[in-house]
Parts: structure tokens; sequence; C-alpha cells
């Protein structure tokens, strides 16, 4: 899949609780999407087993990433589960401005403070089948302790409610169905009327030029 670019990108903003399988569905959308960017968050938690630094994270020293918040580097961050995660700005704001496409993935309290600076970002929210799906993959994960987990869940469920407020909703209960929504949703917001509109101004002066 490949999609135009216009003078300025898009941005796409992700979100979903832990354990839906958010990462999964990214990761295989953009092997779909080779051109569009992928804006991997920096967190000071410690890596899980399966986890790559600079795949799915960037993962620094809390004195590194507290440096980061008083120099303005990050777009967004939050302190979750008593971590600290963000999104460096800098590679965003080359890529958007090279008229890239750029996806984040980020959780509900980081996507409104983007929402904030780009306010034509595009939101897509990932819902799991079913609450009581979520319990259990979160539990099959075996990477937590209980007390961890009743954190998991109860930050789940205020997250879940965020989910009205986003311009899409995916729900990942098929991977493949799952995957196939999230390119939908990117490449209708490539042809949305804003995005398109400066091929739309030059289509139109074409249209006015045949007319005289």
């Amino acid at each position: 899949m490949h999609f135009a670019s216009s003078s300025s990108g898009l941005l796409f903003i992700v979100s979903a609780p832990s354990g839906v399988g958010k990462s999964t569905l990214i990761r295989s959308v953009l092997a779909e999407c080779p051109n569009l960017k992928f804006s991997v968050s920096c967190t000071t938690r410690p890596p899980r087993p399966e986890e790559i630094n600079g795949r799915d994270y960037v993962f620094i020293e809390k004195e590194e990433f507290l440096r980061g918040i008083d120099s303005g580097r990050f777009l967004e961050w939050a302190e979750v589960h008593g971590n600290y995660y963000g999104t460096d700005s800098r590679p965003i704001e080359e890529w958007l401005s090279a008229g890239q496409d750029v996806l984040l993935d980020i959780d509900v309290q980081g996507a409104r403070m983007v929402r904030c600076a780009f306010p034509g970002a595009v939101t897509i929210f990932v819902l799991p089948p079913s609450f009581q799906e979520l319990e259990e993959r979160l539990k099959n994960r075996a990477t937590e302790s209980p007390e961890q987990l009743a954190v998991r869940f109860e930050a789940a469920r205020r997250e879940l409610f965020d989910a009205p407020w986003y311009d899409y909703v995916i729900i990942n209960d098929d991977l493949k169905e799952a995957v196939a929504d999230l390119a939908a949703v990117l490449r209708a917001g490539r042809c949305a009327r804003i995005p398109q509109a400066p091929v739309l101004k030059k289509f139109l002066a074409t249209v006015v030029g045949a007319r005289a």
C-alpha cells in the first residue's frame, strides 16, 4: 500500500489498553505500508523479554527522561504505572514537514496532549472483543504480579471510557480483519478533504482555465 504525499504529512494516533494486541496490529500494518513513519516512544521501564530497543520502545534511564522534559524534548509525556513514557517531537516534526505520514502509539493521556498541538490528527482506539477477554490476555502474559495486574485492570477500565472521543474504533478480535480496518482508516485519512486540498486546488485551477 502506498500513500501519496501532500505538502504536509498526516499524524495518526493509535491508543488501546494494555493487552489488546495493539503492538502486533501496528507492526502488521507497518509491514503493508512501508512509507508510513512510526514514532517509537521513549520509556524508563525495563524491556520485556520479547521487546527490542528501538523497535518496541526506546529504553532510557529516568535521569535522561527528566532532562528531556526540562528541555522540551517530548511532544507528550506521562508517568504510567510508576514509569515514564514520552514521544520525541524532533523526528515527528521532520517527517510531517517532508510530507510523510506518521503513526503514534500512545495512551489516552498522551493523545489528549498531542491533539492540542496537532488538532488535525486522526485518532484511532483499539478495543478488545470484551473486557473479560482483555483480563484473560493480561493474565496469560504472566509478566506482572497480581498487584500489578490489578493496577492494569483498573487503568484499562478508565481508558476504555475515552474510546467514544476517538475518530475511529477498531475491535481487535480477528487480527487479519483488524489490520484491514486500520489500513482502511489510514487510506481514508489521506483521502479526506483537508489533506487533499493542494491536489484539489490544482485540479480546480485547470477546470477554471479550461472554461476560460
